[in-house]
């Protein structure tokens, strides 16, 4: 018996489909040196980044986001309009110090330190995206890229990103980022690298 082939197909992640998108989420950023960092314990971190991802998304960009996913990946951004409703009340923050445990402290830190760079001019924010290790190459992320892309393109405006991860940095320089700065994260923590994609019309692309 064959395996059913995954589809790379966008389609938008409803909260029903929070467990698969924290799972493929966990699996994605189990590498992911800002992501080791927050969960330095390699038995228990699949298991924490699985509860992080949730709350993320149950929480915060379900609500207040554009998430979207395939059948082996997933991507959540955040249009100007919803920017100001996606940061976390105070029971996310709650719930996400609890699952950081002792490292929460130094996720302040880096979200503060982040929101230090943050753009002043309207943006579509891409908070998340990642594949699952085992569907990487076929497309899956490159799909949903390509999907958020093309509607901030609609909207005229530029996407901003943050990557902790210097592999990925010619893949985004590939669909037209540009390298804005870097930052070391308070505490010793990994570099993290702000990313700019100037709008597009979409009839070039």
């Amino acid at each position: 018996m064959g395996h059913m082939p995954l589809s790379n197909t966008p389609k938008t992640a409803i909260i029903d489909d929070a467990p698969m998108v924290s799972g493929v989420l966990a699996r994605a950023f189990g590498d992911d040196p800002m992501m080791r960092w927050f969960f330095p314990d390699d038995a228990s971190r699949e298991a924490g980044l699985g509860r992080y991802f949730t709350t993320l998304f149950a929480r915060q960009y379900g609500l207040h986001g554009v998430c979207e996913r395939t059948d082996a990946a997933a991507a959540f951004w955040v249009a100007p309009e919803g920017q100001d409703k996606a940061v976390p009340d105070a029971e996310t923050v709650q719930e996400l110090q609890e699952i950081l445990g002792d490292r929460a402290g130094l996720f302040r830190e880096a979200v503060e330190a982040a929101a230090e760079h943050a753009p002043q001019e309207p943006h579509w924010y891409l908070a998340v995206i990642g594949a699952d290790p085992a569907a990487r190459g076929r497309g899956h992320g490159s799909a949903l890229l390509r999907s958020g892309l093309a509607q901030a393109d609609a909207a005229g405006m530029p996407v901003y990103l943050e990557s902790s991860k210097p592999d990925n940095l010619p893949v985004y320089e590939h669909f037209g980022f540009a390298v804005l700065g870097e930052a070391s994260l308070p505490g010793g923590g990994p570099t993290l690298w702000a990313m700019r994609r100037p709008p597009r019309d979409p009839a070039d692309v």
